[in-house]
């Protein structure tokens, strides 16, 4: 199990207190989420600056030293997706941490696979090697990810122009996740699988909820942060700012809504969050 934060807005906004001030930051999951779990087994940042993506990861807690709450301090992106680890699969190593890239994509996971020894050799021979190889200790969620771009580049969706259709990626996600169910119970799963995926290209963002708690916050307008006390956004006047975040827990005491079970989230490149059932 992890923690996640996806991040989308309409203009570039700090998301330092998210990250590390909030009284349940991930920061502050890291080392206890809200049934007590420390996840210290990794943690990454990844952001869109000038539009190509740029990811931090370490395989030490996030909590343990100050590079976490540096890299945090400096981001000011429209696009962020975070991640603190709590291995299931796959040793604690760098390479094992979230979230993970390929060209403009952004993936990350919380939660896992069920029988991924038996499940492991099926995804890996639906994969299109042109995604790049994996080692034998790569994680189950880094072998996910493989396969579902190979499953996007199969059904035309493309991956390279930045201009994917909403529906057809979110589809697609839906579909995947059923499928990963299916064989994990085909191969002798006794229980679900945890299935809460996070995907972006930068523009397009899209959440899974299968068996993990997930939230959502919608903001409109620019407020005082209430961590801080200051705006976090550099606006124009009467500029239309709005802002989607989904966690793992709700990081504030603002409205979060938690995110309907068998259900994908959404975020459409200006910035329409809509929930759609698997």
């Amino acid at each position: 199990m992890c923690r996640l934060y996806g991040f989308r807005a309409s203009a570039p906004t700090k998301v330092e207190c998210g990250l590390v001030l909030a009284q349940n930051s991930l920061l502050a999951q890291s080392r206890s989420d809200s049934r007590g779990t420390s996840h210290a087994d990794g943690w990454g940042i990844a952001t869109y600056p000038n539009g190509a993506p740029q990811v931090e990861r370490r395989a030490s807690a996030a909590f343990q030293g100050l590079h976490f709450g540096t890299v945090a301090e400096r981001v000011y992106a429209r696009t962020v997706v975070a991640h603190v680890r709590n291995a299931t699969v796959g040793a604690q190593r760098r390479e094992n941490a979230h979230p993970f890239r390929w060209r403009t994509w952004i993936f990350a996971h919380n939660g896992t696979v069920r029988m991924f020894d038996a499940v492991r050799p099926i995804l890996e021979r639906a994969t299109n090697s042109a995604f790049g190889r994996l080692s034998e200790d790569s994680s189950d969620s880094e072998v996910i990810f493989h396969w579902l771009l190979s499953r996007m580049h199969e059904a035309d969706i493309d991956l390279d122009s930045g201009g994917s259709s909403p529906d057809a990626v979110a589809g697609e996600l839906a579909t995947a996740v059923r499928d990963v169910e299916r064989i994990c119970q085909r191969e002798g799963a006794e229980e679900p699988s945890r299935l809460n995926w996070i995907l972006t290209d930068g523009s397009l963002l899209l959440a899974s909820r299968w068996h993990s708690e997930l939230h959502l916050l919608i903001r409109h307008g620019v407020h005082d942060c209430e961590i801080c006390g200051i705006p976090h956004i550099d606006t124009s006047p009467g500029e239309d700012y709005r802002a989607v975040v989904v966690a793992s827990e709700p990081i504030s005491d603002e409205d979060w809504k938690p995110i309907p079970e068998a259900s994908v989230l959404v975020v459409s490149p200006d910035l329409q969050a809509e929930i759609r059932f698997v």
